[in-house]
C-alpha cells in the first residue's frame, strides 16, 4: 500500500513559482495513476492535474493548462507539479493521489476514483 507525502508549498506572490513534490512509499509511482487536486476553503476537491502510469500520458484542468506541469521521476519515486504564473486563485491546499485502476485513454479526475492520498501542502498566492 503506497504511502505518499507532499512537500514544496508556502507563500508566494502572484506571477511567481513554486513546485511540490509527492514522494512516495511501499510503491512505485510508475505503477500508480498520480494525480494532484486541491481545495480551497468552503470549496470542493477539484482535479489539477494527473499522470498515466501506463504511457505517462498527462492532463491538466483548463484553469491550470499552460502554467502547471506534472512529471514523475521513478529514480527518485516522486512524482512533481511545477506551478508557474500563479494567480491568487491557486490559492488551496495541494493534495497527491493515488489508484491502480485499469488504462483510460484520459484523465481519473475525480476525487473518488483516487484511493491513496497525502496529507495536503497548503499554497497561498498573494496579491
Amino acid at each position: 500500500q503506497v504511502q505518499l507525502v507532499e512537500s514544496g508549498g508556502g507563500l508566494v506572490q502572484a506571477g511567481g513559482s513554486l513546485r511540490l513534490s509527492c514522494a512516495a512509499s511501499g510503491g512505485t509511482v510508475s505503477s500508480y495513476n498520480m494525480g494532484w487536486f486541491r481545495q480551497a476553503p468552503g470549496k470542493e476537491r477539484d482535479f489539477v492535474s494527473a499522470i498515466n502510469r501506463i504511457d505517462g500520458r498527462t492532463y491538466y484542468a483548463d484553469s491550470v493548462k499552460g502554467r502547471f506541469t506534472i512529471s514523475r521521476d521513478n529514480a527518485k519515486n516522486t512524482v512533481y507539479l511545477q506551478m508557474d504564473s500563479l494567480k491568487p486563485e491557486d490559492t488551496a491546499v495541494y493534495y497527491c493521489a493515488a489508484n491502480r485502476r485499469p488504462y483510460l485513454s484520459g484523465a481519473y479526475q475525480f476525487a473518488y476514483e483516487y484511493d491513496y492520498w497525502g496529507q495536503g501542502t497548503q499554497v497561498t498566492v498573494s496579491s
